[in-house]
């Protein structure tokens, strides 16, 4: 009954929440993704000896693409690869494939036949907003993103898995009330079904995404997607959760 509550209180509301719905994407500007090569390299520290490279994937929707920053090295998955490679002296090469307005459906179709098939260390998958918002089923999210995984186990042999929490629509700033609860709601439904995919996992691992990440001053102009510093405060919410896995240590070399 809990995965249902979501539909269940937006029915008496529809013809508001469409209004609201038609209305907040007319306003919102629509930023484009980012600019520059979508792959790279972040070294450690000067000094730092000699290590073999660290690889990174990233497969995700907007925050992915870069949306809300100027270039992919401001986004997640560079910025996520920079406190890696600082932390844990290393490395990393990142590649990321994301596309605004991606589900993770869609992803499937789009995005993962350009994935390379070679082994990573981390694998990043981050989704969730869109799916929120087309009120995809909880059933439905959670075998697409099982599927996802499946399929990037099978071709890219990641060591670690991490499923980024769905973000916390119910504090997001460009969202009006009651859109914004009920969008909530199903976000906070979807994350769920995510949250148990890594239930008993040794190498998969969800890791919440930071509230103080709506943040006026941690969000891009349209109020809807992380700037250049949410991005940085969401990698080390990433880097925290993989220092405190008990396998990074002697997968990494690292640990608390």
């Amino acid at each position: 009954m809990r995965h249902w509550w979501p539909e269940m209180l937006a029915v008496p509301l529809l013809p508001l929440l469409l209004l609201q719905g038609r209305r907040t994407r007319r306003v919102t500007p629509r930023l484009p993704e980012a600019g520059g090569p979508h792959s790279g390299i972040m070294l450690p520290a000067a000094g730092a000896p000699a290590a073999t490279p660290l690889r990174l994937l990233a497969i995700g929707e907007s925050p992915v693409a870069g949306v809300g920053v100027s270039s992919y090295e401001e986004a997640i998955t560079a910025q996520f690869a920079r406190v890696l490679a600082a932390c844990m002296a290393r490395p990393v090469h990142w590649q990321a494939y994301g596309a605004n307005g991606a589900t993770v459906t869609s992803a499937l179709k789009t995005l993962l036949p350009s994935v390379p098939r070679h082994p990573v260390d981390i694998l990043l998958v981050a989704f969730g907003v869109n799916d929120s918002t087309e009120f995809r089923s909880v059933a439905r999210y959670r075998a697409a993103l099982q599927e996802l995984i499946n399929d990037l186990d099978a071709s890219a042999s990641p060591k670690l898995v991490i499923i980024s929490g769905v973000p916390p629509l119910h504090i997001f700033p460009a969202l009006p009330q009651p859109l914004r609860h009920v969008l909530g709601l199903k976000a906070q439904a979807l994350d769920r079904s995510a949250r148990q995919l890594t239930s008993g996992s040794v190498n998969m691992l969800h890791v919440p995404m930071p509230t103080r990440l709506t943040n006026r001053g941690l969000m891009a102009t349209d109020g809807y997607h992380p700037s250049a510093l949410g991005a940085a405060l969401w990698a080390n919410c990433l880097l925290d959760a993989v220092l405190a896995h008990p396998a990074s240590g002697k997968t990494f070399g690292a640990g608390p």
